[in-house]
């Protein structure tokens, strides 16, 4: 017959190895910093907003390319501000493989733009962009934090939605529908990832 006592050592070896395996996927996944993704929201609603002004709708193109270059800045300025608040590197291990897992739909989409303005079909553009960003955050959901999984995948789906609707509706939604996709998506989810960031810091 088994003791008490090796009863009790059983459960503590059994919460070990979880806490092990814990700490491992943690070391395996990249904690997403909210604040990065409300920066870019709001980056996102200013270009929606400027590219409004009927003196500038013709330039949309423009407003949101530079937007995009700010946003994406913005965004890893706030990661590494993260990651070196936490005592980690900015470029390795699962931040790695994060970035690396966004690249070949930005890329994509990147290399598409450059083709529908070349053939004089930037109407399409928008659809692109929120599709193949989409796919970029669909791809990098399996790099991030386990408590975040389930969030970034939302979001990267709602941005394939909205990139199938704006490839439907008339060019005069695009804006709007840009505005909605990189501005208040990255704006919602940024708020609610970054709750639950504080709340797995206040953990430890």
């Amino acid at each position: 017959m088994r003791s008490n006592n090796t009863v009790a050592i059983d459960s503590h070896a059994l919460g070990t190895l979880n806490y092990i395996r814990a700490s491992i996927d943690a070391a395996g996944a990249f904690a997403v910093p909210g604040t990065a993704g409300v920066a870019m929201g709001a980056v996102g609603l200013i270009a929606a907003g400027v590219a409004s002004i009927p003196a500038l709708t013709a330039h949309w193109l423009a407003i949101w390319l530079a937007a995009a270059a700010v946003a994406a800045g913005v965004g890893v300025i706030l990661v590494a501000r993260h990651r070196s608040g936490i005592g980690l590197p900015l470029y390795r291990g699962p931040a790695r493989r994060f970035v690396l897992s966004l690249c070949p739909a930005l890329l994509a989409g990147g290399t598409l733009t450059a083709v529908l303005c070349q053939v004089g079909d930037a109407r399409l553009v928008p659809g692109v962009w929120l599709l193949l960003y989409g796919c970029a955050v669909l791809s990098a959901t399996l790099m991030t934090a386990p408590a975040m999984m389930r969030l970034v995948g939302t979001m990267g789906a709602l941005f394939v939605a909205c990139g199938a609707v704006a490839f439907e509706v008339g060019a005069r939604w695009h804006n709007i529908i840009l505005g909605g996709g990189f501005g208040v998506l990255h704006l919602v989810f940024g708020f609610l990832i970054g709750r639950i960031d504080g709340g797995e810091r206040s953990k430890i």
